[in-house]
């Protein structure tokens, strides 16, 4: 099987949120000075695992519960579009459930001086649960996707788990800086999840996907991502005022989440929701990018 309909299914413009958060978290651990190597890899490492695990696993589920049906508008996925067969995408995802727990079973042995072995068993909990969230939010007898809890899933692994974890896993504690981090990062993961949802309204409806934007109709989703991008931009400045960014960082990085916001308010249907997903995880990266340069 071609590599190229592997790449296409991992969705790699997704993965850029998952760097992000964790970078995030790394920057809170960089202003107390302390940050492992070593452990910094394995976090992004799991990360990575856990998004594609996530990706192939919304591919899978969505082509048995009818969400991506012959009529959805967007991108074509890979079981529905016949580039990957149902039994061979069942195989890739038991396989990257390994992958992410065996690279987190280093990841917690690399940092069990750190964080001891309570620590160390505590987040081999979390972890898990993260594997089971990303498997299970399309797939199951009823998929917590489909209910419309996706946002709430989201915002919690790639918002606290992700930023406050990584922070934790250098320093074995949480500072007020990344719980700042952590909201912000997860209300935009939140976002990018919302411009999806929105583009997809419409074949979500006609496969009982309840999702936010389908459960409040497009124009209240538009406000609830404007909310979303709002309370995130006043979390990062917040934090920005606290690590003593320089003010010009300060004000690229407020553009960067305003253009977005208007985009997405602009956007009437699929095809111009669809671009808005990539900028807005790519603008993640930027965001983390200028705050690092800055410190």
């Amino acid at each position: 099987m071609k590599i190229s309909k592997w790449i296409s299914a991992f969705r790699l413009r997704t993965l850029f949120l998952s760097l992000s958060c964790i970078w995030a978290g790394l920057l809170c651990a960089e202003i107390s000075f302390q940050n492992n190597y070593t452990i910094a890899l394995f976090t992004f490492l799991t990360a990575l695992f856990l998004q594609i695990l996530s990706n192939l696993a919304n591919d899978y589920g969505d082509s048995i519960h009818g969400a991506d049906h012959a009529g959805r508008k967007g991108p074509q996925r890979a079981v529905q579009s016949g580039a990957i067969s149902k039994e061979t995408m069942k195989r890739a995802l038991v396989l990257f459930s390994v992958f992410a727990f065996l690279s987190g079973c280093v990841l917690l042995f690399a940092s069990i001086d750190v964080i001891g072995t309570n620590g160390a068993i505590g987040l081999l909990i979390v972890g898990l649960l993260a594997i089971a969230a990303a498997i299970f939010y399309t797939n199951g007898k009823k998929p917590y996707g489909y209910a419309g809890l996706g946002d709430i899933s989201v915002f919690i692994f790639f918002g606290w788990v992700a930023v406050l974890g990584s922070q934790y896993l250098q320093t074995k504690s949480i500072s007020e800086e990344a719980i700042l981090l952590s909201i912000c990062y997860g209300l935009l993961s939140v976002g990018v999840l919302n411009l999806n949802n929105m583009r997809d309204i419409e074949s979500d409806k006609v496969a009982g996907k309840k999702s936010i934007p389908v459960r409040i109709g497009l124009k209240n989703a538009k406000l609830y991502h404007s909310a979303l991008l709002i309370i995130a931009a006043a979390c990062l400045y917040n934090f920005q005022m606290k690590a003593e960014i320089a003010l010009p960082y300060r004000l690229a990085c407020m553009a960067i989440i305003i253009w977005n916001l208007l985009k997405a308010q602009k956007a009437k249907d699929h095809a111009s929701f669809d671009p808005l997903l990539k900028w807005l995880s790519l603008s993640t990266l930027v965001i983390t990018f200028l705050c690092q340069i800055s410190l």
